[in-house]
């Protein structure tokens, strides 16, 4: 997404909340957090997609306000060597939110989609499910892309040595492919499903 889009965004999502946007500091900031130099994958090329993923599909959500913010939230802690890191995303992104004047209700409705993020469990509610939809829409990317993806996650790890990463990543996606469906909303899924398998497949084999 161009700079632009990316702002128009930010601020349409608060003001779906009913406040003001609390600034161009904090966007500022989450965009910092994007770029960090041990990130890869989960960087603003990362969010870019997600959120350009959900300025198409926004229509099918409940309170896409919500969702956008989650969006932007979901990655901005991201340690590498860290297990709790959408955990104090999620309490980021709850705090900006009370401090800008949302109400309880929403922002704890942000905290657990970001939590949602640590893709341990099914999705409830039509929010949820286009959020880890739209998390996962890498999966089912061309073929150049998802490989791009592989090379990045593999980036992000490489400290970890080479007989313990490729079977760890090989079970993870496993997972995913084991899924029922990998993506729960219609478009989505019609959209990806076929791609995302045939990726998985391809990196499982090797």
């Amino acid at each position: 997404m161009t700079p632009d889009a990316l702002r128009a965004n930010w601020t349409d999502a608060w003001r779906a909340l009913g406040v003001e946007s609390p600034g161009e500091a904090l966007c500022t900031e989450l965009q910092r957090r994007y770029g960090e130099p041990q990130r890869h994958y989960h960087t603003m090329q990362h969010l870019g997609e997600c959120l350009a993923w959900f300025e198409r599909e926004k229509t099918s959500a409940e309170r896409p306000g919500e969702v956008a913010l989650a969006l932007w939230f979901h990655d901005a802690i991201y340690d590498v060597h860290a297990h709790d890191n959408e955990a104090r995303s999620a309490d980021w992104a709850r705090q900006a939110l009370l401090e800008a004047g949302v109400d309880e209700a929403a922002a704890e409705r942000v905290h657990a989609l970001v939590m949602a993020t640590r893709h341990d469990a099914v999705p409830e509610g039509r929010d949820a499910e286009l959020l880890i939809d739209i998390d996962l829409s890498i999966l089912g990317a061309e073929r150049t892309r998802f490989d791009e993806y592989e090379r990045q996650v593999h980036a992000e790890y490489a400290f970890v040595p080479d007989e313990v990463r490729l079977p760890r990543r090989r079970a993870i996606l496993q997972r995913f492919l084991d899924r029922q469906a990998i993506y729960a909303t219609p478009r989505m899924h019609a959209q990806l499903e076929a791609q995302a398998r045939a990726n998985l497949q391809r990196s499982i084999a090797g």
